[in-house]
């Protein structure tokens, strides 16, 4: 089974440890889901930006948390 992972990363794409732990999940929409409730501690505690993984192949990023805040 797949594991799905969120890197998190500073603008220039230095990574960075995450203000709220993320767990391992199963799939996509979990991990979707996860960062839809969490993404504003996650910006307040220092991540600028994030990049989705399916074990080790990058699905999609860097995606900004700021586009969030100014949505």
């Amino acid at each position: 089974m797949a594991a799905w992972t969120w890197r998190f990363e500073k603008a220039d794409g230095a990574e960075v440890q995450p203000a709220v732990q993320p767990e391992e999940f199963t799939t996509q929409g979990d991990a979707e889901s996860w960062l839809g409730e969490n993404w504003k501690a996650l910006l307040e505690g220092g991540a600028d930006q994030v990049r989705l993984f399916e074990d080790s192949t990058e699905i999609y990023g860097p995606m900004s948390l700021r586009a969030a805040e100014e949505a």
